[in-house]
């Protein structure tokens, strides 16, 4: 029988020099993780937990008058807060005690947060997450405060919002706080028909309605929810009134709507000093004063809707000149080119066009409106003529349409829609028809200037008078023009590029509204008809268009104080036709995760 032989083991103080050890030269080195070790330990430090094993500290949890005691390790709970950290590795007191008591906290929500130094995990929902918040905040344990911001980011509303922000900015949680008052401004309008809206203090709303990026399609909503806000208590709020309608962007509301505040709102019967106020602006508008620029709420984009290029465009893509970037937005409902484009108490409205391919071609006379708050279209009544290349501007809130063409008809015709009652209705026609004519409002008027009734470009100009439906005719430009656009700044008129019957344009001139005047003006560096032209933030911009080289993709500015042009970017697709015009940024909210021509009048 084999008999083992047994190895003396060695005595405490046994000489291991004399133990022969083997050479391992040249046999590398061991580097060997498990990559579950740490999460093992961690469930081992669980397991000693739950059963009062090795622990060093009891932590007592009062509140009212309750007291729930804890078996915990330091060590664990110091890996995961600094405010642990700081208690058990310094000088204080605690550093050395075997119990320390936590006060005015919830036991139940203490034991979540030692779960989670014990487990990496924790669970929260509506009813506890503000009071786990406000523990994790207090006791530093920032990966939970963490998931806490997210869950209660997902789930902002109009009917809490408000209270959270509030709740953030009492316990200095930075993150969560921002993102409330983003949601606030972007959803302004829903938020302030809820009853938080309407808990604020004066100096609250005051700060609310005066931030630059509150996003509102209408200075009107401004002022509908200050004076909401007073209605809810007249008696202790008309007080706050005066200084309310100073934040308020009194020269960027609709005439319209100024004037059926001043005859029928009743907080203003109460207050006699903010009634006088308004009305002081009313005038000032009613007699076409110069009135100062309101500055934008928010974001401003320039918007570009269809278009032509070999046919007619159904997309609709908006330009961030502050970021030099592009967004895709919800397509137009059919494609169209040849549209007239213009903005209206925040929204965008399309007017007209054609739809042109190889198996189509159809003028319109539709009405589109598409609503940045939730990048939708939706159609509204349509004209009483299909109208292509027509001209469009906004005088008073009415949108007109100018002109344009059906079939072989060329428009003298203009027709006016007004928003309230939904309805398209014939004024005055202009003195000769024009299709392709710079339309602008200026000065509560209307100037049409150029364009082509089919046989004959026109160099002359026309003004409308709303007040009597009636039109006058202007100094000519020196150049005859179709295809042109028409812009109004600072008092004057900009007619760019166009089409003069045997080449496009890159001249300009502009026209000084005081003295019926036209001068020259610095020439674009291309020359482009049938292009979209808008005026942003004291700037001219111009896109696209059409030339003798063929569509065009190029953006050029021009600066009115340095009188130059200068070239800013591309267009994602080059084209000629489109309608372009300038409101508000989209609200996040609403957007996804994320033929050569034988002549320019075909370049539409």
């Amino acid at each position: 029988m084999h008999c083992p032989i047994r190895k003396k083991r060695p005595t405490r103080d046994a000489d291991f020099s004399a133990i022969v050890v083997p050479s391992m030269r040249g046999s590398g080195y061991l580097d060997y993780t498990i990559e579950t070790h740490a999460s093992r330990a961690l469930r081992e430090m669980d397991e000693f937990r739950r059963h009062g094993m090795l622990c060093d500290l009891i932590l007592q949890v009062t509140y009212k008058e309750k007291t729930v005691d804890f078996k915990v390790h330091k060590v664990v709970l110091a890996s995961c807060s600094p405010y642990f950290r700081a208690m058990f590795t310094s000088s204080f007191r605690e550093c050395h005690a075997s119990e320390v008591t936590l006060r005015d906290v919830c036991p139940l929500v203490v034991g979540r947060l030692i779960d989670f130094a014990y487990t990496s995990r924790i669970t929260v929902g509506e009813e506890c997450v503000l009071h786990v918040l406000l523990a994790a905040m207090r006791y530093q344990v920032e990966d939970v405060a963490k998931a806490c911001c997210d869950f209660l980011i997902k789930h902002l509303e109009p009917d809490n919002v408000i209270g959270i922000a509030r709740f953030a900015e009492g316990i200095g949680c930075t993150e969560l706080h921002q993102r409330s008052r983003e949601y606030i401004n972007t959803h302004f309008n829903e938020v302030t028909k809820v009853e938080e809206f309407f808990s604020l203090t004066h100096c609250q709303l005051l700060e609310l309605i005066s931030q630059d990026s509150l996003q509102v399609l209408c200075e009107s909503e401004v002022y509908k929810a200050c004076t909401d806000w007073v209605r809810w208590d007249v008696e202790g709020r008309a007080q706050y009134l005066h200084a309310l309608l100073n934040a308020v962007r009194i020269y960027a509301l609709p005439p319209k709507f100024l004037k059926n505040q001043l005859l029928s709102c009743p907080i203003l019967s109460k207050a006699n000093s903010c009634k006088d106020f308004l009305s002081k602006i009313f005038q000032e508008m009613a007699l076409r004063k110069p009135l100062p620029p309101p500055p934008h709420r928010g974001n401003q984009l320039i918007y570009v809707a269809g278009g032509y290029r070999q046919q007619s465009l159904s997309t609709m893509e908006a330009y961030d000149p502050r970021r030099n970037s592009w967004l895709k937005l919800t397509d137009m409902g059919a494609p169209c080119s040849g549209l007239g484009a213009c903005v209206l108490f925040g929204l965008l409205y399309t007017v007209g066009g054609r739809n042109l391919s190889l198996q189509n071609n159809t003028e319109s006379s539709a009405l589109c409106c598409y609503n940045p708050m939730t990048n939708q279209w939706s159609q509204l009544s349509s004209l009483n003529v299909p109208r292509n290349r027509v001209g469009v501007g906004v005088v008073d809130g009415n949108i007109y349409a100018v002109g344009g063409s059906h079939g072989s008809t060329h428009h003298n015709t203009v027709e006016k829609w007004d928003p309230e009652s939904s309805r398209w209705s014939y004024i005055s026609p202009m003195s000769v028809a024009r299709l392709g004519s710079g339309v602008s409002a200026c000065g509560g008027a209307l100037y049409v200037v150029g364009g082509f009734d089919g046989e004959t470009r026109w160099n002359t100009a026309e003004k409308y008078h709303p007040e009597t439906n009636t039109w006058h005719q202007l100094a000519p430009m020196s150049s005859v023009r179709s295809g042109l656009g028409l812009v109004c700044m600072d008092s004057y008129l900009y007619a760019i590029g166009g089409y003069d019957g045997r080449t496009q344009l890159n001249s300009m001139e502009r026209y000084n509204v005081a003295r019926n005047q036209w001068e020259p003006a610095a020439a674009m560096q291309h020359c482009r008809s049938a292009h979209g032209v808008t005026g942003y933030q004291g700037r001219i911009f111009v896109l696209g268009g059409f030339n003798q080289s063929g569509f065009l993709s190029s953006i050029e500015c021009y600066c009115p104080e340095s009188k130059e042009w200068s070239y800013i970017t591309d267009i994602p697709i080059g084209r000629s036709g489109m309608g372009i015009a300038v409101t508000m940024e989209p609200c996040p909210g609403s957007l996804p995760e994320e033929e050569e021509e034988e002549d320019e009048e075909d370049a539409t």
